[in-house]
């Protein structure tokens, strides 16, 4: 009697877990409730990577709210963003049920874009995003830094930009000089040790597991040479990760040279198409510079370009020039300024993705037919190479 009496509360015991635990998922679900978004926004999941990677979910804001299922093989990093709006909010995407909670306030731009302060979002439910932020708080502390010499810096960096527009060399060694001017370089040098250290040490107590190598692409826009020897500090199983192949491939690229690289079609300012195909016509061999209007190295490199295009032009050397930039108008105020001759386009088509460009300057020097001779090439290495070529 006593078992009988024992069976029917166990019974009734696991029924009341059943009612009152959450359910199994297979697989993931996250929701949203965010004040602040109008019906029918798009809501995205972007992977974090350096490759321009499409977005991985699309989903609808409903009455305030928003839902995202589906499965995962193994957790992966996204960035949750509003389409066509600046601000993100980077998450795990991992296969449990998942929140996202918050108040968001629209922000016009100066460029009339808008943007939404989706870091201060919440998100529930996922112990994985716990972590990530966690780690992430590194690279929260190095932008308030950032931040705090900008601003401390502020009317020095005018004076510095407004001498470089003017190309005022004899005033920005002036500038370099003055004590401002030694102050700005020391808070530089301080900074970028800090970031190097911090973000090392985040990765090499990371570096047995898949956070290793996450962490070295969350933290930068691209991986340098001098972030090899964290990458060979990883275990074998971070490095034979998803993020881990993925840092890989950026720091030990396949040899392009010898390869055809792709076609591709661009539109010039007056909305002209035109193809690489077409632009390689009549010429010998073709330079496609990738860069951007806020890239001081790719602007430094536009004086050695214009003396090598007068020089080797009408040999048969192109240069097609291909800005990254996300405004039009910073890419037409560099072209006035810099007064650039040769084809010029804003990439409005993927190329730079399609060429799998990690960084700005990226250029490939590549023949008639299209097949790649020279990989990166700057200042006097590229103008040995072009000697050697039209010798």
């Amino acid at each position: 009697m006593k078992m009988k009496n024992f069976s029917c509360m166990a019974i009734m015991g696991l029924m009341a877990m059943a009612c009152t635990s959450q359910p199994v998922v297979d697989g993931y679900v996250l929701k949203g409730h965010i004040e602040g978004l109008p019906d029918g926004t798009h809501v995205q999941l972007v992977p974090v990577s350096h490759d321009s990677e499409l977005p991985f979910a699309d989903t609808t804001v409903v009455n305030g709210q928003f839902v995202f299922t589906g499965k995962m093989e193994e957790p992966r990093a996204f960035h949750l963003l509003v389409k066509d709006a600046y601000g993100s909010r980077n998450l795990m995407l991992e296969n449990t049920q998942m929140e996202v909670t918050g108040k968001l306030v629209a922000k016009k731009e100066a460029d009339g874009g808008v943007s939404y302060n989706l870091s201060s979002l919440s998100v529930k439910g996922s112990p994985l995003s716990t972590r990530y932020d966690s780690l992430l708080s590194a690279r929260t502390y190095m932008d308030s830094l950032y931040a705090l010499n900008a601003r401390k810096f502020a009317a020095f960096d005018s004076l510095m930009q407004a001498a470089y527009l003017a190309k005022d060399q004899a005033k920005i060694q002036v500038l370099r000089q003055s004590e401002d001017g030694k102050a700005r370089a020391a808070a530089d040098k301080a900074f970028f040790g800090t970031v190097d250290s911090l973000y090392r040490q985040v990765v090499m107590t990371n570096k047995d597991s898949f956070w290793g190598p996450l962490m070295m692409i969350s933290f930068t826009s691209y991986l340098s040479e001098d972030m090899k020897p964290w990458y060979e500090a990883l275990s074998p199983a971070a490095q034979q990760s998803y993020y881990g192949q993925k840092v890989k491939e950026e720091l030990y690229p396949a040899g392009k040279e010898g390869t055809v690289v792709p076609d591709f079609k661009v539109k010039d300012k007056t909305g002209k198409e035109v193809s690489l195909s077409e632009l390689r016509q009549g010429k010998k061999y073709i330079l496609i510079d990738f860069w951007a209007s806020w890239c001081n190295p790719c602007r430094k490199e536009i004086p050695n370009l214009k003396k090598l295009y007068a020089q080797y032009s009408e040999k048969g050397f192109e240069i097609v020039s291909i800005s990254i930039d996300q405004k039009k108008a910073d890419w037409e105020k560099a072209l006035k300024e810099e007064g650039l001759t040769w084809p010029n386009f804003l990439d409005e088509t993927g190329v730079a993705a399609l060429y799998k460009v990690k960084f700005v300057p990226t250029m490939y020097l590549i023949t008639a037919d299209g097949v790649m001779v020279g990989e990166n090439l700057r200042g006097e290495v590229l103008a040995e190479k072009l000697k050697e070529l039209f010798q």
